[in-house]
């Protein structure tokens, strides 16, 4: 069977994956979400016309140079002054603080003196002049956050002043994970040389809630037809937006996931893709879930996951739409050789940068099991399909990683 092209693949797995239902959530709990309606502000933003600095509230028309003003009161942040400023008065004000009813100007502190009741004003009063006024950051009824963007810390700010303790969001998609391999191990728990310590969940579950999901570890399967089978209805019954299989993606004895999926009736619309690494990817559907099978090397499965399950949660989740490949320029630092019929993601460093581009040189050893490697790089080095040899000083595309 050919391999499928690497956007190919991408295309069959984000085919008809639209954001998924809104929900309210509390601002405190909505930090990243994507919102499904727009924010209207509650109420105006000041509420009132409030002083810019601390001063003194007059009327411009009594507060020339030399005027002498006498103290009214006093207006402060939540305890304004009740009455009117009346011709010839000045009231004590702080910055915050409401202007009171007749005052149309602030003389600021520094450009007065006070004799206990007495003012003196040192610098005319212009009208308007260090006056916040009512509705001038934002007002009721205005929209101050649009459908669709993804709320950072500064915009959960604007809402809470908006008077809006809920949002309405995105519904978060929730992604089961489920491990395959008798020789997996938990760490921790004293593995024996013939077994090998389970590390996807925690890199592909990072990747998974860094781009939006909840996530369930569905536990480990056994080599077993019966237990795999079994398990995956299971799994599939659990109601999961996405269910993520690491290992038995391959045609070995022992690979039993795409043979157990398919007698539940999942058509595995994608199956072998021509990337490397991670060639066993497989993908299909079962009702409203999406299953992606990823390959059991770790370093297969941390870029097939950044490659196609990241861009389908966020897709879900309702981020605004992101390149396929999130490719970044750079220059190779060193040569590298022509590729074959894959498509080559090549973990790689960054040496430094020239002319604002990146100098990129891959790492001497790219075994898809070498953790201790992809922890190393800080990029994949993208070689397309049957790329020409490169040398030192040629252009080519990363992926940044920047988890």
């Amino acid at each position: 069977m050919a391999l499928m092209p690497v956007a190919d693949a991408l295309a069959q797995i984000l085919a008809d994956a639209a954001p998924l239902e809104a929900e309210r959530e509390p601002l405190d709990a909505a930090h990243g979400r994507v919102l499904a309606s727009p924010v209207i502000a509650g109420r105006s933003t000041p509420a009132a016309d409030v002083s810019a600095m601390d001063g003194y509230a007059v009327r411009a028309v009594d507060a020339g140079v030399g005027a002498v003003l006498n103290l009214a009161g006093e207006s402060a942040a939540g305890r304004p002054w009740p009455h009117a400023v009346q011709p010839g008065q000045a009231v004590r004000i702080f910055t915050g603080a409401v202007l009171p009813a007749g005052a149309d100007a602030i003389v600021i502190q520094e450009d007065t003196t006070r004799a206990g009741d007495r003012v003196t004003v040192l610098e005319a009063a212009q009208p308007g002049r260090h006056i916040r006024r009512a509705g001038g950051d934002f007002a009721a009824g205005s929209v101050v956050l649009p459908a669709g963007r993804r709320l950072s810390a500064r915009d959960l700010a604007l809402a809470a002043a908006a008077d809006r303790a809920e949002v309405e969001v995105i519904r978060r998609p929730v992604v089961g994970l489920v491990s395959t391999g008798d020789e997996l191990v938990r760490p921790g728990t004293g593995a024996n040389a013939h077994q090998v310590i389970l590390s996807n969940i925690y890199s592909v579950g990072a990747l998974a809630r860094e781009a939006g999901a909840e996530v369930r570890d569905l536990g480990t399967l056994p080599d077993d037809d019966a237990a795999t089978r079994q398990a995956l209805r299971a799994a599939l019954d659990a109601e999961v937006d996405i269910l993520v299989t690491t290992g038995g993606a391959s045609v070995g004895d022992h690979d039993l996931v795409a043979p157990s999926l398919t007698a539940l009736g999942v058509d595995l619309a994608v199956h072998k893709v021509a990337l490397r690494p991670g060639k066993p990817l497989m993908f299909g559907r079962h009702g409203a879930s999406r299953i992606l099978g990823l390959p059991g090397n770790p370093v297969s499965a941390h870029v097939c996951a950044l490659l196609f399950l990241v861009p389908l949660i966020r897709r879900l989740a309702g981020h605004a739409a992101a390149p396929c490949l999130p490719l970044a320029p750079g220059r190779l630092a060193a040569g590298v050789k022509a590729n074959d019929q894959r498509m080559d993601f090549m973990r790689a460093e960054i040496l430094g940068e020239k002319d604002g581009i990146a100098l990129v040189r891959p790492l001497p050893v790219q075994d898809s099991s070498m953790l201790s490697v992809l922890a190393r790089a800080d990029c994949l080095l993208v070689r397309a399909p049957f790329a020409s040899a490169g040398m030192e000083g040629d252009r080519c595309d990363i992926i940044r990683l920047e988890d």
